[in-house]
């Protein structure tokens, strides 16, 4: 498996790098930083009665992401960073320090889209859209595997499910 990354990530490198990307990149990745857009977002959402129930919930499950991803997969299955094993390429960003699987980047965002889009379709397209450019960003600067993309995106998918799971069957009016 590590073999079929590896290629996809030197695709990557090789054909898509450019300098609008390598300029446009970290930014994006940025955003994901500690799950700050979807945090952000959330807080502001609790302002409004309207969207204050997709706030709240969109914490509950970037809590459980947090919990379960960063804190207790990162740390079980610890797997290197394409970054620690291949040294010759050129960092855009400093080099994470904490484990590769799963993406946390990406599962914060694919909790935070999913539960967007429970809510509010149109949003949920556009959050839909910057989750999946921030799990991009994560291949392109060479920090993640496709396969913790992949796993980010399955969990914060099912967290997200669970969490409107339990919003539809308890707190649905």
């Amino acid at each position: 498996m590590k073999d079929i990354d590896f290629t996809i990530l030197n695709f990557i490198h090789e054909h898509l790098s450019c300098s609008f990307l390598d300029f446009l990149m970290p930014k994006i990745t940025f955003l994901g930083n500690s799950g700050m857009i979807w945090i952000c977002s959330s807080t502001a959402m609790l302002f409004f009665k309207k969207s204050r129930k997709t706030g709240i919930e969109t914490f509950a499950g970037l809590s459980a992401g947090a919990l379960t991803g960063n804190i207790l997969l990162k740390n079980l299955i610890a797997r290197s960073r394409p970054c620690w094993i291949n040294d010759t390429i050129k960092m855009l960003i400093s080099v994470p320090q904490d484990y590769s699987f799963p993406s946390g980047h990406t599962m914060s965002s694919f909790i935070a889209a999913g539960i967007i889009m429970h809510f509010n379709k149109r949003i949920g397209i556009t959050a839909y859209i910057l989750a999946s450019m921030i799990a991009f960003s994560r291949l392109y600067l060479y920090v993640h595997f496709p396969t913790d993309i992949l796993a980010g995106i399955i969990f914060g998918t099912a967290i997200a499910y669970v969490i409107c799971r339990i919003d539809k069957k308890h707190f649905a009016k």
